[in-house]
């Protein structure tokens, strides 16, 4: 075995995680990893195996108390040596004595139990071009980057267990991300982004407060903003709410991927019934 050095990934080093995470068929956001790195640069690990990278892995910290991982991964031909096992823990050691959240790969789940992670629900990803009749949901749709940001931050923290305000920033505001709120009476009751991928569109995070509100936010970001035709999409959907099922059935939506969203500690108290899609696999 060679020196293998697992430590903090370079700006130059997120493209190639990013190539890693197409391979394995996961179908990122198109520059999802320029918006990701400066979140918390420091979460990003790479492994590197006599100076050539094989392995990775995020951490990102959340709060005072929480954290995120995801994008752990190694390449094909290192698998079952134990370089991503010693990642994993130089991982965790980033983040001992916070609550930890992932999504997780079928493969890996019985890997993160005995981790101590417990599958909190199952995310089905959801692909094709959506076919809807949104009924009028009384809510008028807006650009989310003209109102208050402490507003929609507010708002998100119904849906996540921790302050991720810097994130939430670079989401809707990054080039190419398109972010609608939905207004109801002079109140948020939903917010959505919808980015461009190596295949189609990624749509996430997917808020609201009534399924037609829901469904009006996936109409609209369903269409192309330029000749507003239909293009295929893909939201990865928190199957503990039967309601964002329902949606993605309704819309004609093929399940395509699953995931388990697991805690080191029992599930967090968030508001399942308006939560319709993950922002994003790699940090929540």
């Amino acid at each position: 075995m060679g020196e293998f050095v697992v430590a903090p990934a370079s700006i130059d080093d997120m493209g190639l995680l990013a190539e890693w995470a197409t391979a394995e068929g996961w179908n990122p956001g198109t520059g999802d990893e320029r918006i990701f790195f400066p979140v918390d640069p420091g979460a990003f690990l790479v492994g590197r195996l006599d100076g050539h990278p094989i392995t990775s892995i995020s951490v990102v910290r959340y709060g005072a108390g929480h954290g995120f991982l995801g994008f752990y991964l190694t390449v094909p031909d290192h698998r079952g040596r134990g370089y991503g096992l010693r990642t994993w823990q130089t991982g965790l050691d980033r983040l001992a004595g916070r609550v930890i959240g992932l999504d997780g790969v079928v493969a890996q789940q019985d890997n993160y139990r005995k981790s101590g992670f417990q599958p909190a629900w199952t995310n089905l990803r959801f692909q094709g071009v959506p076919r809807l009749d949104p009924n009028t949901s009384g809510a008028t749709l807006v650009d989310a980057r003209g109102l208050s940001f402490a507003d929609l931050a507010a708002y998100e923290r119904r849906f996540v267990p921790a302050d991720r305000d810097t994130f939430l920033a670079l989401w809707i505001s990054a080039p190419n991300h398109h972010a609608l709120a939905a207004l109801q009476d002079g109140a948020l009751a939903g917010l959505a982004v919808r980015r461009p991928a190596a295949e189609g569109a990624r749509i996430g995070p997917l808020y609201a407060a009534t399924p037609e509100i829901a469904a009006q936010l996936l109409d609209a970001l369903a269409h192309d903003e330029d000749d507003d035709r239909l293009s295929e999409i893909a939201l990865d959907v928190p199957t503990i709410n039967p309601a964002a099922v329902a949606l993605a059935e309704r819309a004609g939506l093929t399940p395509a991927f699953e995931t388990a969203r697991m805690y080191t500690t029992a599930r967090p108290d968030i508001d399942v019934s308006g939560y319709y899609g993950v922002a994003c696999l790699e940090l929540g």
